[in-house]
């Protein structure tokens, strides 16, 4: 059968699935998209995402193919039937001889409707043969059983062995399967695990997915997971909720961030790695220039850029920076908590949301009577925490957070706007008097390919540029200072450097710059 007229035969029968009434025209798609990853048939593929029942698999193909199906886990082959045909033919034509009479051999096949394997087996066996339906799932568990057990062919093979072999493989698999999944994050030196349904779990290695040579994973499989990793508080919350954020520990592995999360009525998680070791500004590849203004008594420093590029590693390395050198109060309210500082000179506490405190909201309307020096906020996230951020970086408190944003200059309308209309001139009033620095990252995958680079803009607020946010014309900043000035250093100048010094390739650099003609005349 030619691989045209297989895809054809394989609508053919996703399209009875559906008109069956067993699974939706979405779970079709869905189905199809995963059968043409795995190359596996798509009973096994239903079988796998969890969509179908083994019962309900057997009575469709009985129905569909119009004739006997089998469920090969409930029968013994003696060897005698599988006399003069080799285990690679069987492999190679999905098909098992389980039954001999006087004149037919009975044969589990696959795919019954396969005329070319039918006469090659007719020609090899010397007999006429009668094809059973059977699960491909279950003809691979078989052949799989008998290739690990090859010295073993002269007995019967029991399907309940090959049934119990298989849920013993998986149940190995599963005892070990979290554990070496986290390893293998650590190891790769890979930012993220995700894990999907009808999937192998997946790394996110410098900013590209890399699907693992394992076996996709059943929505059940990912909630087993779930569950593992969770307390039976989380998971009661998350069955409540639909999400849920959480700091995981395995002491001999190492410290990660999770989220758990449904889609399509499944759950999936991503699981982020986290460093033992708090880097410092400069290992990360910040210049001299921001520690000074890290140092400072009070003022608000944010720290942008999109998911997944370093934010909260940087505002670690500043916190460890104050830690390190000042005698100060330093308060975090983090969601989840992600580094684990110790008391060095100053004192350090870091609360986590749901467990310290219900909400940033919560935590900051009470962090003036806890004699904080420094305020650390994981993410600001509404109206009411940005303005008590703002007011508490005014009021001789040094406040550092983080902010979703594509630019400096984007990060502080994002502030003014989402606040009431009637206060949005106090803010921007109190914002310009406030903002020591904004900082807006991204991390690039090196030229070598051994790690993620890092490329930043920095705004610092002098008198013209707090006179520029006063009076509503953040957008200004980046066409008037569009070389690198003391209080402005464009995206673009730090990914030209990084090309310059061999740090990272030009593709990769104008992937991400604001104008590509700029980069390549600093660069040429």
């Amino acid at each position: 059968m030619t691989e045209k007229t297989s895809k054809k035969e394989e609508l053919r029968i996703g399209e009875h699935f559906v008109k069956s009434g067993l699974i939706t025209p979405e779970q079709l798609n869905i189905a199809l998209k995963r059968q043409v990853q795995t190359g596996d048939k798509l009973g096994s593929t239903l079988l796998q995402l969890g969509y179908i029942t083994t019962e309900k698999l057997l009575e469709f193909l009985k129905e569909f193919y119009r004739i006997p199906s089998i469920d090969m886990f409930s029968i013994v082959i003696d060897p005698s039937v599988m006399q003069g045909i080799a285990l690679e033919q069987m492999a190679r034509l999905k098909a098992i001889p389980i039954l001999l009479s006087q004149k037919l051999i009975f044969v589990a096949m696959s795919d019954p409707n396969d005329i070319d394997a039918v006469n090659e087996l007719e020609f090899t066996l010397g007999k006429k043969v009668q094809p059973i339906a059977a699960p491909n799932a279950q003809i691979k568990a078989f052949l799989l059983y008998m290739h690990k057990n090859s010295n073993k062919l002269n007995s019967k093979i029991s399907g309940a062995d090959v049934s119990k072999d298989l849920a013993g493989t998986e149940c190995q698999e599963k005892a070990n399967g979290i554990e070496q999944l986290l390893t293998l994050l650590v190891q790769r030196n890979a930012s993220d695990l995700l894990i999907s349904a009808g999937l192998p779990p997946c790394l996110k290695l410098n900013n590209e997915i890399v699907r693992m040579q394992l076996p996709h994973l059943t929505p059940g499989n990912v909630e087993e997971i779930a569950r593992e990793m969770m307390t039976e508080t989380q998971w009661n919350e998350f069955m409540e909720n639909g999400e849920s954020d959480f700091g995981l520990l395995k002491p001999e592995i190492g410290r990660f961030r999770v989220n758990v999360y449904r889609q399509r009525s499944s759950v999936s998680l991503t699981v982020r790695s986290i460093a033992d070791k708090i880097p410092t500004l400069s290992s990360l590849g910040f210049g001299e220039e921001i520690e000074p203004f890290v140092m400072q008594s009070q003022g608000l420093i944010l720290v942008t850029g999109p998911t997944g590029h370093g934010k909260s590693t940087t505002v670690a390395a500043m916190v460890d920076c104050i830690n390190s050198k000042r005698k100060s109060n330093i308060i975090t309210i983090e969601d989840p908590i992600e580094f684990l500082h110790k008391h060095k000179m100053s004192n350090i506490n870091q609360r986590e949301i749901g467990r310290d405190t219900r909400s940033f909201k919560e935590g900051l309307k009470h962090i003036f009577r806890q004699a904080a020096d420094v305020i650390v906020i994981g993410e600001m996230r509404d109206a009411e925490s940005f303005e008590i951020a703002v007011q508490a970086a005014g009021t001789g408190h040094l406040v550092i957070s983080t902010l979703h944003a594509n630019a400096t200059t984007n990060a502080i309308d994002r502030i003014i706007e989402i606040c009431p209309a009637e206060r949005q001139e106090q803010i921007r009033s109190q914002l310009a008097d406030s903002l020591l620095l904004c900082i807006c990252q991204r991390l690039l995958p090196s030229k070598n390919k051994a790690g993620r680079v890092l490329a930043y803009e920095r705004l610092s607020t002098s008198s013209r540029i707090k006179n520029m946010i006063r009076e509503n014309k953040c957008h200004q900043i980046r066409t008037i200072f569009q070389q690198s000035v003391d209080e402005y250093s464009p995206l673009d100048i730090s990914l030209a450097s990084l090309v310059k010094a061999g740090k990272v390739s030009s593709e990769e650099a104008l992937k991400y710059c604001e104008n590509p003609a700029s980069l390549k005349f600093m660069t040429s």
